[in-house]
């Protein structure tokens, strides 16, 4: 299968490109496209059919739901059975944004993006192309991120043509990505939203905007041999070629460790915040994440992208505070890890 690429960005969305990627999703194949937390994969949410190329195409579990985007709360509500009031609120702050709204699935959309449930993920994305592309389908748009499944989520064309080209029909280059993790899954069939997976849209920022508390689903922190209810709540992700471990000692005792570990012959591999790496060593072979949690988070993928088997035997990785987004920077950390050093 030969991938087809078209370059775009936000100041010039090509029309002409626009529209031959969305009618060869319309044909039933599947197309990447950028959108402000990662590279999504998009098939035509209302045709089985095509949805189960993007399992294919990713070595997917079936029974691991998508998320279907759409370009409006009009589309919304033509998919869904029931939305809570709370949720309006929630669509005025956030969306379109990096926020996944669980509810009552209607009839419309393909049974296998709801992977057997009798609820469904959609999402409003930020991004301009995005937008743009799922209005000229005309349709929702089922799309995980677009990787193989298990490996770090995409945050730029290149990461998408590295792990599917000659997998999929067609890509949209709109460059890199912004929040750079995926979206913040909120269950909303009930009276109080409960985070399924957090991310670029905070609890402490739902919290705000619903005034009152936001709960956390325990299969966050405990593992669930049950159906998954959302993406990324059953099955290790986001795990680099290498094995990745997490260090949750201080500074110091960082750099004692990985001294250690480089004098026993092994070759080590540094993810750390730019205020840890100026405590190491410079010799050492690391990648820094930024100054800021949100910068963290937004090159936390290209950083587990960033080390390769041929240069490094293991990644070790610094622990960050839970706070704000770094929530949701420590649970694609853990989705990801191998194990955890404690010193």
């Amino acid at each position: 299968m030969h991938t087809k690429v078209w370059k775009m960005n936000t100041e010039n969305i090509i029309d002409t490109d626009l529209k031959e990627a969305a009618d060869i999703l319309q044909a039933g194949e599947v197309v990447a496209f950028p959108t402000e937390t990662v590279y999504g994969l998009g098939a035509d949410a209302t045709n089985e059919a095509a949805v189960r190329k993007i399992f294919e195409a990713k070595g997917r579990p079936q029974d691991n739901p998508l998320i279907a985007h759409v370009a409006s709360i009009e589309q919304l509500e033509r998919l869904v059975t029931f939305i809570p009031n709370y949720v309006y609120t929630l669509v005025k702050a956030f969306s379109p944004g990096p926020l996944t709204y669980i509810l009552p699935a209607g009839d419309d959309c393909a049974a296998n993006v709801k992977a057997g449930l009798s609820t469904i993920g959609m999402r409003i994305p930020s991004h301009p192309i995005a937008l743009a592309f799922i209005q000229a389908t005309g349709k929702p748009v089922a799309a995980p991120s677009a990787n193989v499944s298990g490996k770090p989520s995409p945050t730029a064309a290149d990461h998408v043509y590295e792990d599917l080209n000659g997998r999929i029909s067609g890509l949209i280059d709109g460059g890199q990505t912004g929040v750079g993790l995926e979206s913040t899954v909120i269950d909303c069939t009930g009276d109080i939203p409960i985070i399924l997976r957090p991310g670029g849209v905070t609890k402490e920022q739902l919290e705000i905007v619903t005034g009152n508390s936001v709960m956390v689903d325990p299969g966050l922190v405990a593992s669930s041999e049950d159906r998954p209810k959302a993406p990324g709540m059953k099955y290790k992700h986001y795990a680099p070629e290498v094995p990745l471990y997490l260090f949750t000692g201080s500074s110091q005792a960082f750099r004692k460790f990985v001294d250690k570990e480089k004098r026993a012959g092994n070759r080590i591999g540094i993810l750390v915040s730019n205020q840890t790496a100026v405590v190491l060593a410079e010799d050492m072979y690391m990648h820094q994440l930024g100054k800021t949690i949100e910068e963290v988070a937004s090159s936390l993928y290209d950083g587990l992208r960033f080390f390769k088997q041929a240069n490094v035997d293991k990644i070790i990785c610094e622990t960050f505070s839970e706070e704000g987004i770094g929530q949701a920077v420590m649970n694609r950390l853990r989705k990801a890890a191998d194990g955890v050093i404690e010193e």
